[in-house]
């Protein structure tokens, strides 16, 4: 068995932990941030996750699924909020399926404690990785409290240590591809609390939207009855974070846009000028891997924009691939099981950011397009009659194991189906007629 060092302790790093402790080997985790069970590390900068089928899988197959469904509440369905406070519900597939939303911070707390649980893990907080000697597997790590620098030296490297990631930096030095781009939205969060009874103010069970085009808002449910709000907004133009100045200007933003939520955030100005203004960002990288010694997972190999609630995911997915890996080469064969994992995982990472970027797009413009709800029922309607023929991009992202890249792939074989159906003439008032169904199915 070996000795491995995880370099980040977040979300990724956590569930990594329990699988390789579980295959049997010694594991290390270093986090740079404090123990979040001590203290709230994702206070007011938290943006809700959804863990879709490809997280399950994950969490289900390291023994943590459990420990998770305790703490999420389940999603059915985009909850529209227009400007004058109309809602409209559109369900996320004909069968009610459901994602399901979670706290960043209480995820990440569950799952340190089921590694922590194990005795081959040991959890190391306040340590910064300051270097890595890719040849060695030795990590360099600062110790925050205690100003101390230490090296440690192990078998296999794997770093979950997100966006900025030291050990990707480390990779750079070498031939090494990298691409880091910037979206014009930053976001900020914008809690809404529970009712003074503790029930919810709004559907728990629904993603809550405010699509307004050059921006735009969402809450998604917690357990305690309130909602994780995140507002996006370019950084800078004429909707932007760079207008709001004071209160004065916050107010006015929101009775224009958001006034529904106005009565729902009571301390509203106190939580924009308290809370951080984050940016987003895509990172492209290759390869993720460095001979038998070093792999990246999760943010550090394939930083995503949020849009699609799959970042989590692709990153659970990652683990769980990893670890199918060594089942099938065995845990002494690291160089063929990592080749093979930068290979598999690539191009799904690669297409998860291209569905992420297509996903804000729907979010922000296209769900209170009236084009785009009959587009759905037309696609609601087809796959209800040819479930083997038709399934809909969301649900191929969502609610199954297709590879992200051939989800991609057939999402865009359904747009230029979709655009001829959508062009005959009457369909607004016959989407649902045989002669609609039948063009359909002859693009297909």
């Amino acid at each position: 068995m070996k000795h491995i060092t995880i370099v980040g302790g977040g979300l990724v790093g956590s569930l990594l932990a329990v699988f390789m402790a579980k295959r049997g080997h010694t594991v290390h985790v270093f986090e740079r941030r404090p123990d979040p069970r001590k203290t709230d590390v994702y206070a007011g900068r938290s943006i809700n996750l959804v863990v879709s089928h490809r997280g399950w899988t994950a969490l289900r197959a390291a023994g943590v699924e459990e420990a998770v469904q305790r703490i999420v509440v389940p999603v059915y369905a985009r909850m529209t909020h227009d400007r004058d406070g109309k809602l409209t519900r559109l369900p996320y597939s004909i069968d009610e399926r459901a994602i399901h939303s979670v706290s960043r911070g209480e995820l990440n707390k569950v799952l340190l404690t089921e590694a922590e649980k194990l005795p081959n893990v040991t959890l190391h907080f306040d340590h910064r990785c300051t270097g890595v000697d890719l040849d060695t597997a030795t990590c360099s790590f600062h110790d925050e409290v205690e100003g101390d620098n230490i090296a440690v030296r192990a078998d296999v490297v794997l770093g979950a240590d997100g966006a900025p990631s030291a050990v990707r930096q480390e990779m750079m030095k070498g031939r090494f591809n990298f691409s880091q781009s910037f979206i014009e939205h930053d976001y900020k969060e914008v809690a809404f609390p529970p009712n003074p009874d503790g029930t919810p103010q709004m559907d728990p069970n629904c993603l809550h939207i405010w699509p307004r085009r050059q921006f735009m808002m969402m809450g998604l449910a917690n357990t305690d009855g309130g909602f994780t709000g995140t507002l996006f907004m370019p950084h800078e133009g004429e909707y932007s974070f760079g207008t709001i100045k004071d209160e004065q200007d916050l107010m006015r933003f929101f009775q224009a846009h958001f006034k529904d939520a106005i009565p729902m955030l009571p301390d509203l100005a106190e939580q924009y000028f308290r809370n951080p203004q984050s940016n987003l960002a895509i990172i492209r990288c290759a390869p993720w891997t460095h001979k038998d010694k070093v792999a990246l997972v999760g943010d550090s190999a394939h930083a995503i924009v949020p849009f699609y609630g799959e970042g989590m995911n692709s990153g659970y997915e990652d683990c769980k691939v990893l670890n199918d890996l060594l089942n099938e080469h065995g845990d002494d064969d690291w160089g063929t099981v990592l080749d093979a994992y930068g290979k598999a995982r690539k191009p799904n990472g690669d297409a998860i950011a291209d569905l992420s970027l297509r996903n804000f797009v729907e979010m922000r413009d296209l769900v209170a397009d009236p084009r785009f709800i009959l587009r759905k029922k037309i696609e609601g309607r087809l796959q209800q009659r040819h479930p083997d023929k038709w399934l809909p991009l969301y649900s191929q992202v969502k609610f199954s194991d297709i590879p992200y890249v051939d989800a991609w792939n057939e999402g865009l074989r359904h747009d230029r189906i979709m655009e001829e159906v959508l062009a005959m003439p009457g369909v607004e008032e016959r989407w649902d007629s045989e002669e609609v169904e039948r063009k359909a199915l002859e693009l297909l």
